[in-house]
């Protein structure tokens, strides 16, 4: 596990950055601070090794915190600004997220924080194949045929435009981290759609094409997800 902290002014970015956090599987958030000098207090104090760190706060920039850390920990600088990104590669940062940081987006940047060797190969757009219910059995499934999956324990449940459901043994997790980011979105702790085929969304509920189910929008995941909608949305 990686232990990580978050230096933000503002709360509601740090209580977004702290469920993305623990989605990740591998990170571990061990404290977070909206002063920066408490901050940087707080990098070596609980020997932090990466901090997601705000640019625009008052009584030390972002930038002037990095100068500071002296290579301490590693950085990832979370911003709604685009124009500190060449100071902060100039610096040697990780990664650069723009708020509203969305959790595909936040995976993304947390998965260049592991050792190269330790990252799962990433899936790609085709197809994929899972352990059936019959052991020693893989099944294939088109990754454009997914509509959704519901993670039920230690398995996930594939359901698809024909209508075919598959019970595999692996976890939403994993799947997360794994499948194409581009395509697919966890919007409850059970549940992860393909965004293409939503059909409706009303109130906290997703309605999906070739599907009669509704799946719950976690309170959790709500904030990424209408930001990942948005752009779709004309009122």
């Amino acid at each position: 596990m990686l232990k990580c902290i978050i230096v933000d002014d503002e709360l509601h970015a740090i209580e977004l950055l702290s469920m993305h956090i623990a989605k990740a599987g591998f990170l571990e958030l061990v404290g977070s601070a909206t002063d920066p000098v408490l901050g940087l207090d707080m990098v070596s104090e609980k020997a932090a090794d990466v901090v997601f760190l705000d640019v625009q706060m008052p009584d030390m920039s972002g930038i002037e915190f990095m100068q500071l850390l002296h290579g301490k920990c590693r950085v990832v600088l979370v911003t709604a600004y685009k124009d500190y990104a060449i100071q902060g590669f100039d610096n040697n940062i990780v990664d650069y997220l723009l708020k509203p940081v969305t959790l595909p987006r936040f995976l993304q940047s947390a998965r260049k924080l592991l050792p190269h060797d330790k990252v799962p190969a990433p899936i790609e757009n085709d197809y994929i194949l899972v352990s059936a219910e019959t052991k020693g059995k893989l099944l294939r499934i088109n990754i454009e045929d997914i509509v959704y999956m519901e993670g039920q324990k230690q398995y996930v449940s594939f359901y698809t435009r024909q209508g075919k459901q598959c019970l595999s043994l692996i976890s939403l997790k994993e799947l997360e981290t794994r499948m194409p980011a581009g395509k697919f979105m966890r919007v409850h702790k059970s549940f992860m759609l393909a965004i293409q085929y939503i059909s409706m969304i009303q109130y906290n509920m997703v309605y999906m094409e070739d599907s009669n189910k509704g799946i719950p929008i976690g309170a959790s995941y709500k904030d990424a997800f209408m930001a990942r909608v948005k752009d779709k949305i004309i009122t």
